[in-house]
């Protein structure tokens, strides 16, 4: 899979620095490609096999977007998002949720994400959602 997508660096950078992304992903081969991704687009990112609170996370890495699959081990991506979007300091940051099983997520609700995106996905489209989501944050604040 290619992961060349014509951004420079300097799109990728949002006031003091490039973009943060946080993702919370299981799938190896995954994790894998969303590090080239992010590598080639110049993204600082932090990428975590799975957890079970993501706010301390998010106290040690303050990302500007967080990415997270749905379908995780020990506990899914939409209550993940619901703590996101629950806590006052990090409520503001875009969650992006993702999953082989639209049908299944879009039953049980939004989760308060700002996105869901059915897997597969591609790369063009998730870089250029993760760049308007963004800078949406950054124009918030």
């Amino acid at each position: 899979m290619s992961v060349n997508l014509n951004h420079t660096q300097e799109e990728t950078k949002h006031h003091d620095g490039p973009l943060k992304v946080l993702v919370v992903e299981n799938d190896p081969d995954i994790r894998d490609i969303l590090q080239l991704l992010f590598t080639d687009e110049g993204y600082e990112f932090k990428i975590y096999e799975d957890v079970e609170e993501i706010i301390p996370c998010l106290t040690e890495f303050k990302a500007d977007v967080v990415l997270l699959d749905y379908m995780l081990s020990a506990v899914n991506g939409g209550e993940l998002c619901g703590q996101v979007k629950r806590h006052p300091d990090f409520c503001k940051i875009p969650v992006i949720l993702y999953s082989a099983f639209p049908k299944v997520f879009l039953s049980l609700g939004d989760y308060g994400c700002d996105l869901f995106i059915p897997k597969p996905f591609d790369l063009n489209e998730l870089s250029a959602h993760i760049e308007r989501l963004g800078a949406r944050k950054f124009e918030q604040a």
